[in-house]
């Protein structure tokens, strides 16, 4: 289920994004949702060896970094540009997610595979509609930023997501389109072995759990 809906909801957000042209166009800029900030991912419970009913609170991982060494004035100034367009980016990679999963439930109650692809397309449809203003305010490295936190949530590129999902040819479009822009969907997120998404991954680590 879950692999199903994080599949469709990186499609929507990477054809909206090549689909609307990031950096070619400016509207007025309308407010970020919020990262949610939680304490505990959830819990549950269970029977000790007493016979008690005991709670169990699964609490979220914390990331503690060193403090900052910037070599120079530009280094620092892209730290801080990066730390903006996660900001602005982040939020937006998480809610076409979470706005699918709420969906989730009623499209598995759709027994006819036409009718669930017709009622998909008209979700996409009003994904599109309601994201397009705040895709087009992003600049084009904004757009790049979002791209590596599809990839850092789903922990698969954004090309292999679209093309799992909607097929080869709709992947090579999207593709395609993007390059045009200076997009490039194949591009993985590797904070092991890239020194700029270890950046976006500590920023957004940081955001996450109410700490920037």
């Amino acid at each position: 289920m879950k692999e199903t809906v994080m599949r469709y909801a990186v499609a929507v957000v990477v054809a909206l994004f090549a689909m609307t042209g990031v950096g070619c166009a400016r509207m007025s800029a309308q407010e970020a949702p919020a990262v949610p900030i939680k304490a505990y991912k959830g819990f549950y419970r269970f029977v000790d060896q007493y016979g008690d009913t005991v709670r169990m609170t699964i609490i979220r991982d914390i990331y503690v970094y060193p403090p900052l060494k910037f070599k120079n004035k530009k280094e620092e100034e892209f730290y801080w540009r990066t730390v903006r367009d996660v900001r602005k980016t982040l939020p937006y990679a998480k809610l076409a997610f979470n706005t699918l999963c709420e969906t989730y439930e009623y499209i598995q109650t759709i027994p006819d595979k036409k009718q669930r692809e017709a009622h998909l397309k008209r979700l996409e449809k009003d994904i599109f509609q309601r994201y397009k203003p705040v895709v087009k305010t992003m600049t084009k490295t904004q757009g790049k930023v979002m791209l590596k936190l599809i990839n850092r949530e789903t922990d698969q590129s954004s090309f292999n997501i679209v093309k799992a999902f909607l097929g080869s040819f709709r992947a090579g479009f999207w593709q395609t389109f993007g390059r045009f822009f200076g997009v490039n969907m194949k591009l993985e997120f590797r904070p092991d072995k890239n020194k700029e998404d270890a950046t976006i991954d500590r920023i957004a680590n940081l955001i996450e759990q109410g700490a920037l």
